[in-house]
């Protein structure tokens, strides 16, 4: 089968084998790209493919699945064709329509980026969620470098609604960062498990929009469970009680009549 390797603005596709190793597919793109097999991390939305493993061991791995490329940044040839100014990276932000190719620094704080993508889309700053795979990037306060981000990362941004700035009140506490596993259902990717991190306060929409422009589910709609209770859309993960560790169950469908849904 044939999976698409994205790293930036440029896609591969290679050729695999359901016996394969994860570190005989790094080979194949260091023969396509000139970068080392050392520096290179496989993933889809944060979660990483081990070298030990094999495709085999990836069920969510099928015809066609987009596989991210990041690339270890002291480790990059140095003379590599695709790469910027020594003190600056290019990273791509995509929002939920379109995406900017970016050049921030290595010393850049989310709070910059936030302002960067505010002057060129014109989204409120309050109203940014940004994730880099799969994790939230919350304190506006820290280095990009400090999440993983560098050369070629691919950084999410979610728009956060009106509502969902103080749902029921539980703005007025902090937040906090949650590691939880998205588990799909067995007609969906072969019933994956997706480890995510996310803020206490970001909605389920959010969650979902998050999964979507991943491609980690296919466009449709999704029902997200929480101990056995429908969540809703709009609310936080903190709202629906949801706590560390915790599994968020997705199958198709949508709500009706307020109670009932369709899978």
């Amino acid at each position: 089968m044939k999976v698409i390797i994205c790293i930036l603005q440029h896609e591969i596709e290679v050729e695999v084998g359901h016996q394969e190793q994860i570190i005989e597919i790094k080979r194949k793109i260091e023969q396509h790209l000139g970068i080392a097999m050392s520096s290179q991390t496989l993933s889809i939305l944060g979660w990483e493919l081990f070298d030990e493993l094999y495709m085999k061991d990836y069920p969510i791995i099928t015809e066609g699945t987009r596989i991210d490329l990041t690339i270890q940044c002291m480790e990059q040839p140095p003379h590599h064709p695709i790469l910027s100014q020594p003190n600056k990276i290019q990273i791509l932000v995509k929002l939920s329509s379109r995406q900017h190719h970016m050049e921030v620094d290595r010393a850049e704080i989310v709070h910059s980026l936030k302002e960067k993508i505010h002057i060129i889309d014109g989204t409120p700053m309050k109203r940014m969620s940004l994730f880099f795979s799969g994790t939230e990037l919350e304190d506006d306060f820290c280095k990009l470098s400090e999440y993983g981000v560098c050369e070629f990362s691919e950084i999410i941004v979610l728009r956060k609604s009106a509502n969902s700035l103080r749902d029921d009140g539980d703005d007025e506490l902090p937040s906090r960062r949650l590691s939880i596993v998205v588990q799909t259902s067995s007609s969906l990717l072969n019933a994956a498990c997706i480890p995510l991190k996310m803020s206490d306060s970001s909605t389920v929409n959010e969650l979902r929009e998050l999964l979507l422009s991943g491609k980690i589910l296919p466009l449709d709609d999704y029902l997200f469970i929480h101990k056995q209770r429908i969540m809703r859309d709009c609310s936080s993960l903190r709202w629906h009680g949801v706590e560390d560790g915790d599994f968020l169950y997705v199958f198709k469908g949508t709500v009706t009549r307020g109670e009932s849904s369709s899978f």
